[in-house]
């Protein structure tokens, strides 16, 4: 018979926050595999873990997920970890867990920190319904298009961002969403954990001033307003021509019209620029 794979979710900086179940998991199973080995050895020796552990990361996650399987089909019980929180959220271990459900192997979720839900559940922001969208692009041109493409979405928005970014982010959000209910949440569970709600100008105005902004990141923002019926292409147009007609600019005005047609802002961009040769 196979083992069995564990996914079991560690703290997110408290180390206070490990559940019994997890720390038994992990002394019992045959092998940790963990993102970082050198990183999880704090919390293993704080727990008195002493089961052997490998690296399985996203640079050799590929190569380890096959030896992993192999390991799993002769019966080793196995535990996937992460450097913080629960494996595979913008983490490491899909291509090992979606092996081992193609083999029929045992998958076990072992719950626990979470840093997108820890946060949200002390935003203030709605949490009927949300959607996680994890790292945002790096490149300034794939992050506009990525926030474009959320603007439309009706539910709390959950980004994860490093602290030489956030910024940006927040700033390029302002500029995609407008100045929306927000709220920063950074350092969670550990000592200088700080929630920053209010407008995304406020939070961005609050960390502007910083000499620096440490800490990993958790973003918030309230989803879009319940928006118009979509508008035909002539109604677009005659609303064109009127913002033209006030001498409007057109990047603003292609932001004003996307937000009252219900339509995306690049269409309405090249729908001004059109509507400029013709006239």
């Amino acid at each position: 018979m196979s083992g069995t794979l564990y996914i079991v979710a560690t703290p997110i900086g408290n180390l206070e926050d490990m559940t019994f179940r997890a720390v038994r998991i992990l002394k019992e199973v045959d092998l940790i595999a963990a993102e970082d080995t050198r990183h999880s050895k704090k919390l293993l020796g704080h727990y008195g873990i002493t089961t052997p552990a490998i690296a399985c990361h996203e640079y050799n996650e590929t190569e380890k997920a096959h030896d992993l399987i192999q390991r799993l089909e002769t019966g080793t019980t196995i535990a996937l970890i992460s450097d913080a929180g629960t494996p595979l959220i913008s983490d490491p271990g899909y291509r090992l867990v979606s092996q081992a459900q193609e083999k029929g192997i045992p998958i076990v979720p072992v719950p626990g920190c979470n840093a997108a839900l820890t946060g949200l559940s002390a935003s203030g922001l709605p949490t009927d319904t949300f959607i996680f969208l994890g790292f945002p692009p790096k490149k300034q041109g794939r992050l506009e298009s990525f926030l474009n493409d959320a603007a439309r979405h009706k539910a709390t928005l959950i980004f994860y961002e490093s602290p030489r970014r956030v910024i940006r982010l927040i700033s390029s959000a302002i500029t995609a969403f407008g100045d929306r209910q927000a709220c920063l949440a950074r350092e969670l569970t550990k000592q200088y954990e700080e929630f920053i709600p209010g407008p995304l100008s406020l939070i961005l105005s609050t960390l502007e001033v910083r000499e620096s902004v440490k800490g990993e990141c958790v973003l918030f923002i309230k989803g879009a307003d319940e928006q118009p019926a979509d508008l035909s292409s002539d109604q677009i147009e005659i609303m064109i021509m009127d913002g033209l007609n006030q001498n409007m600019r057109t990047g603003e005005l292609a932001k004003k019209i996307a937000e009252l047609a219900n339509c995306p802002k690049p269409k309405v961009y090249d729908m001004i620029l059109a509507l400029k040769k013709r006239s």
